[in-house]
């Protein structure tokens, strides 16, 4: 109870909370997924290419950042259509500027392309997204594409799921991703960040949403004690620092990693917010041709020297230390991943 009233202190949205504890993020994801049909009654699903949200067969049907996530498991859930996600370092299709930003073009072709000879708007349940992709490559959308997308949902009575298992709990330097964009989810989904490790998720609703009777859902060990205790103690210090230093470092992280970045002919981009940053390998700055052989050599040299380092999407290398991070560690990470840099170039450039 204690921590079902915390987490309705914290929701992204002004509406009273109710929340459904689980074990990991998927279990929060396939929560999500059957009260937004139940709620309403409709069988269709948004989700986005690049998008990670589980590997049980529900939310594995909206995963789509690797192809073998789902290798021999193409009998999934049906009823889920994937759309671009506006990624501003490498656009899917041409749009034009004069009309609005390459969020505005995503919404713009849901709209005109899928809602009229795919899916139509009235059969959909819900989207389902991450403010910032994190398997897919640590992509940030443009800041039309949030509000553009509530507003879409409003229109047409569509709920708005966010998946905040890697971006919630202070991990972008706001207790929610979505929170960098003004807007108000329907239904959130958290773990990860949530008890420092131990298994714990949640589904956290709008009141009006979760209107499902006792018993159309359940677990076992869902929500239990020792998680809780661990997750309420994560979320005092969240809130007494943590987050703050999240986004303090992040800024300072990210400024120099872009300095890094512009030295450096193998790093065409270097994005993020807060402690949740990604710097992208290319071939060619000009072509944008991906680099994942730099990116896996760098990733190497770095471990090599005592860095540990994970990639994300195709040629992408995340960082994201821990919320108490130091500006000495970070100085001392950055130092040892342009070193790693500089070793990848001479082997492969």
């Amino acid at each position: 109870m204690q921590l079902g009233e915390k987490l309705d202190e914290i929701a992204p949205f002004k509406e009273d909370a109710l929340c459904f504890m689980t074990n990991s993020g998927a279990e929060a994801v396939e929560a999500a997924i059957k009260l937004a049909r139940f709620h309403t009654r409709r069988p269709r699903f948004i989700g986005f290419h690049g998008g990670f949200h589980g590997r049980t067969m529900g939310a594995l049907a909206f995963t789509a950042s690797k192809a073998t996530q789902r290798r021999g498991f193409s009998l999934g859930m049906p009823g889920v259509t994937h759309v671009p996600f506006p990624n501003p370092y490498r656009q899917r299709f041409a749009y034009d500027p004069n009309k609005g930003d390459y969020g505005d073009a995503v919404i713009e072709y849901i709209e005109n392309h899928i809602f009229v000879y795919e899916c139509p708007p009235e059969d959909v349940a819900g989207f389902l997204v991450e403010p910032i992709q994190g398997e897919g490559g640590y992509v940030i959308p443009p800041d039309s594409f949030f509000p553009r997308l509530r507003a879409l949902c409003d229109k047409h009575g569509i709920l708005l799921i966010v998946d905040e298992v890697q971006t919630g709990m202070g991990r972008t330097g706001k207790w929610w991703g979505i929170q960098h964009w003004g807007v108000e989810p329907d239904m959130v989904c958290t773990a990860k960040g949530i008890a420092s490790g131990m298994p714990l998720g949640a589904m956290i609703a709008r009141k009006s949403v979760m209107n499902w009777p006792p018993g159309a859902h359940g677990n076992t060990y869902g929500g239990n004690p020792l998680s809780c205790s661990a997750a309420l103690e994560t979320i005092r210090l969240l809130d007494e620092g943590y987050i703050a230093n999240s986004a303090a470092m992040g800024e300072y992280t990210l400024d120099a990693l872009q300095e890094i970045a512009a030295r450096h002919p193998s790093l065409g981009d270097a994005r993020g917010k807060g402690l949740m940053i990604g710097a992208e390998f290319v071939k060619n700055k000009e072509t944008k041709e991906r680099g994942p052989d730099l990116r896996d050599a760098a990733v190497h040299h770095a471990f090599e020297h005592g860095l540990l380092l994970l990639g994300c999407g195709r040629n992408t290398v995340r960082f994201t230390p821990p919320l108490n991070v130091t500006q000495a560690d970070i100085d001392e990470g950055l130092e040892i991943f342009e070193h790693a840099v500089t070793m990848a170039e001479k082997e492969l450039l």
